[in-house]
């Protein structure tokens, strides 16, 4: 699939959940947010069409997002469904890792490829000061049950203020080494104002190459992860939906008004 820039779009990333057990705070307000009524959440049935026909089109790459995908119901069946699509080259999931050691190799086995997980410092007083609910040690149990189970690669991906000089920055890299895990470095994003820089170490961020179209948990399509434009799978239908997003997918982010946990970022 090409878009109006011919731009190659392969790659679809799938907001299982808006839901989350931790409140990172350059993800969502202290006050919380507005979730999505359950019964507008987007089914397993509906997900698994949705990929099968994005496959039947171009995509080759599918990556499972939030919210936290791991506090949705049956994750591992629906993991296991997507995996059976011929046509996946590329799987993967992005988790803060706190429920991997219940998941991980249930989801390994159930044919999940690869993980990225979420870790911003290594000193469990900011884990808790960032998360505002977690526990660095419940991370670092989950990473290493993904290790245990198989995963490779494993990145870590690593929000930063500005540079991956920063103190917290350097000790998620000393991490990484010392368990031969891959880190990327994303500096800290706003949709508001659409202020976005290309991540480090990464594809992300950089949009005269941009391959991605982003399904949310309420089941809309977005050909940008800043902008406010979507087309509704239920309403449209399936393929016409991607259709409109290859079409009218812009030359580059300007800004949304949504949060992060609409798309997973």
């Amino acid at each position: 699939m090409f878009d109006s820039f011919n731009r190659r779009i392969n790659y679809l990333r799938i907001s299982v959940t808006d839901r989350c057990n931790l409140r990172c705070s350059y993800c969502m307000p202290a006050e919380g947010i507005k979730l999505i009524p359950r019964e507008r959440i987007i089914s397993s049935e509906e997900i698994v069409e949705i990929t099968r026909i994005a496959v039947d089109m171009g995509v080759t790459k599918v990556r499972i997002t939030g919210g936290e995908p791991l506090v949705r119901h049956r994750i591992v069946e629906l993991v296991e469904q997507i995996a059976n699509i011929d046509g996946i080259n590329d799987f993967g999931m992005t988790s803060n890792a706190i429920a991997l050691p219940k998941f991980a190799k249930p989801l390994f086995d159930a044919g999940l490829q690869r993980l990225n997980i979420s870790l911003d410092t290594v000193d469990p007083q900011r884990f808790r000061v960032l998360t505002r609910c977690g526990e660095l040690a419940d991370a670092v149990a989950g990473i290493d049950a993904a290790l245990d189970a198989g995963f490779d690669p494993i990145k870590l991906n690593c929000v930063i203020e500005e540079s991956s000089d920063e103190p917290d920055a350097r000790g998620v890299m000393a991490f990484g080494a010392e368990r031969g895990l891959q880190v990327r470095y994303i500096r800290k994003m706003n949709l508001a104002t659409g202020e976005f820089w290309q991540v480090e170490g990464g594809d992300g961020g950089k949009c005269s190459t941009c391959s991605r179209l982003r399904l949310s948990s309420d089941g809309k399509l977005y050909p940008c992860l800043f902008s406010d434009l979507n087309y509704d799978v239920r309403e449209l239908g399936i393929k016409p939906a991607i259709q409109l997003a290859l079409d009218k997918k812009p030359k580059s982010g300007h800004r949304a008004t949504r949060e992060f946990t609409t798309l997973g970022g």
